[in-house]
């Protein structure tokens, strides 16, 4: 049991939690790309990250793995986010600590459904296994580069305050 919920039921939950979080993220980060912020969705996008993540921390582990390292790492780019977002500074470092975070947080929570799909899905799982096997890792490369582009793109394009001066015809 966890918190008064079956391992199922929570595992259930989580995942939930985690494809809200990827959704409202993939929304999110295109507007970011845009030069916006998504007022209302991005306070979805972050507290489902921030659950799923607390969540993960939730399970019977006794040792530390790989999964806790993504969480905590998960939670310091978290507070990045909602820091400079709270700050709404976006000129200077603000606006691009609040594009690479955003972009870095859906990152680690796609990465990481990458990772448990070749965990639980029994094709995946066949052609990796022990998770060492290059269609992991080259599908994990993969991952990372797309969103080292985007991540580029989102700091590069977010400007808020310029594309409010341009849609408002003030500058």
């Amino acid at each position: 049991m966890i918190l008064g919920l079956s391992v199922h039921t929570f595992t259930v939950l989580h995942v939930l939690l985690s494809f809200i979080a990827i959704l409202c993220g993939a929304y999110v980060v295109s507007g970011v790309v845009q030069g916006k912020v998504l007022r209302g969705w991005t306070p979805v996008f972050l507290g489902a990250t921030l659950l799923t993540t607390v969540s993960g921390f939730l399970f019977p582990i006794t040792k530390f793995t790989p999964a806790l390292g993504v969480g905590a790492v998960s939670l310091l780019v978290f507070a990045v986010s909602v820091a400079t977002l709270i700050q709404g500074r976006w000129s200077g470092a603000g606006r691009w600590m609040y594009a690479a975070s955003a972009t870095i947080s859906l990152y680690l929570n796609v990465f990481v459904a990458l990772a448990q799909s070749f965990q639980k899905i029994p094709a995946l799982r066949d052609l990796a296994p022990t998770g060492t096997e290059p269609s992991f890792v080259v599908s994990q490369l993969l991952l990372l580069v797309a969103f080292v582009y985007l991540g580029l793109l989102a700091v590069k394009r977010f400007n808020p305050i310029a594309l409010s001066s341009r849609t408002s015809g003030t500058g």
